[in-house]
């Protein structure tokens, strides 16, 4: 069985950091892309950073370009998150999820998702 576990969250105060982790097991990552989403109360699901199986391309939402940076350690079967300069806005619970090889568009097409770590960046 597919499974994949974050972990990492956290609350933080603004302008600190976090490092979130996608640990898959039941699959072999490394034909994967693995996106990171985050979803918070009364807001849309954002897909905000993946990496493709191909050539590690990356891929960053405009809201965390420059702050974030995402990773991946095939030999651990890990996906990080290294999130920097952490704003209130950026609360949110945060999911990895996979697609096959490419880092695509619509949610729909990520069929594997983890049960989210939650993020709470305030003072």
């Amino acid at each position: 069985q597919v499974q994949l576990v974050e972990s990492g969250g956290d609350l933080v105060q603004p302008g600190g950091s976090l490092r979130l982790s996608c640990v898959a097991s039941g699959i072999f990552l490394n034909y994967y892309a693995v996106a990171w989403f985050r979803q918070a109360p009364g807001k849309e699901r954002e897909r905000i950073a993946c990496i493709s199986s191909i050539d590690d391309d990356t891929y960053y939402a405009p809201s965390v370009k420059g702050r974030f940076t995402i990773s991946r350690d095939n030999a651990k079967a890990t996906v990080y998150l290294q999130m920097n300069s952490l704003k209130p806005e950026d609360t949110a619970l945060y999911y990895c999820a996979t697609a096959v090889r490419y880092c695509v568009y619509d949610s729909s097409d990520y069929s594997n998702w983890g049960q989210g770590t939650q993020v709470t960046v305030s003072s």
